[in-house]
């Protein structure tokens, strides 16, 4: 087992000086490596979970499209996955840390997308559990809820990438911030106290930083190429001037930013692009909200899935509030979980945590069982 261990831990001389080497990996509970670096098991624990699984039926913009050729949520993952260790590759970091943390980056991520985060954090909130988002939800499900409740033990280094990955704020520059495993889980249960604290949120790695980016990078592009192919734009509706910076297809987008985040982040300690590019980016991602995401749902598809939440939501809540152990919220999920779980989980919470890692057809089965009987 010796000369395997070596050959997997042989991509460590190859990082540059501000690359996360495996040595510096730190769990939040001890545990008994094997021949796999900590990283590369992180990997192997996040793509084995239930809740990676579900990505597979999960929306990634539009909703209620009988499509096969548009993107789901897992789609998205592999994206950024790839992109990310594209960049990572190039300048010298560590691809294992990134592959995990860009693949278990959106596991808390709801049924409709962020629609259904919305919903979420509104239910949320009316319920003093305070803040809903989903970058903190993938954390809560790696720490808190994977495993029948134990969580997954995964390194400090991948769920920090993971709360810091926010791809709907853009920056010029990402530079990491060092962390103790203390101030982590300060800033961990702080977001759901404090929305400020989301907007303060910064990677303690150059991996994670770059996660962050890759984030914007893997779905700005495939968004226009999916609502192109819904017949919800045209080409001749994006911008001259962007087209001039980044091309016309996603291929085209991806690889101008790619390249141009590569040449002007190489040996430094911080992730950076070109003021063309990232003004254009800016520009890139005003169109996709003004042409594509504000109007990927009707006001009645809105208002449809907002009845259906916060129906289900008060059903579930009433089902625990009265022991109804023989409905789903039971079978399906609480009876599953073990007694430090159930005994500290609020009801509230714990119907947050069911309804969030539901596939949307999951959900949609729910509430066809419970209200259109």
């Amino acid at each position: 087992m010796k000369i395997n261990f070596e050959n997997m831990k042989k991509h460590n001389t190859n990082l540059v000086k501000y690359a996360c080497n495996d040595n510096d990996a730190i769990r939040l509970k001890p545990n008994k490596e094997d021949f796999r670096t900590p990283f590369f098991r992180d990997i192997d624990r996040i793509i084995y979970s239930l809740s990676y699984t579900r990505y597979i039926d999960k929306t990634q913009v539009f909703s209620f499209e009988d499509n096969d050729m548009i993107s789901k949520r897992m789609t998205h993952i592999q994206l950024v996955s790839k992109i990310a260790r594209t960049i990572g590759r190039g300048l010298g970091l560590n691809e294992d840390l990134i592959e995990a943390a860009s693949l278990g980056h959106d596991l808390g991520h709801v049924p409709f997308g962020h629609e259904g985060e919305r919903i979420l954090n509104k239910l949320s909130l009316e319920h003093k559990e305070g803040y809903f988002n989903h970058n903190v939800q993938s954390v809560r499900t790696l720490m808190e809820i994977e495993n029948n409740g134990k969580g997954n033990n995964i390194t400090l280094q991948v769920l920090d990438a993971i709360l810091c990955h926010n791809g709907e704020e853009l920056k010029i520059k990402y530079e990491p911030r060092k962390k103790t495993k203390e101030q982590f889980l300060e800033e961990y249960y702080n977001s759901y106290k404090d929305k400020e604290v989301l907007k303060k949120l910064c990677s303690m790695t150059l991996e994670g930083c770059v996660v962050r980016i890759s984030d914007v990078v893997a779905y700005i592009g495939k968004d226009i190429e999916d609502a192109i192919r819904l017949n919800k734009i045209t080409t001749t509706d994006l911008p001259q001037n962007i087209i001039k910076v980044f091309g016309i297809t996603n291929s085209e987008i991806v690889n101008t930013i790619v390249v141009d985040i590569i040449e002007n982040s190489l040996n430094k300690n911080y992730i950076t692009m070109s003021d063309k590019i990232y003004n254009g980016l800016q520009e890139l991602i005003d169109f996709n909200y003004k042409n594509i995401y504000k109007k990927a749902n009707s006001k009645e598809q809105l208002k449809k899935i907002e009845n259906m939440f916060k129906n289900l939501f008060d059903l579930y809540y009433e089902h625990i509030i009265t022991n109804k152990n023989s409905e789903d919220i039971y079978t399906m999920f609480l009876n599953n979980m073990n007694d430090e779980y159930l005994n500290k989980t609020s009801p509230a919470r714990k119907v947050l945590d069911y309804i969030a890692g539901m596939t949307d057809n999951f959900f949609i089965n729910q509430y066809r069982k419970y209200f259109l009987v």
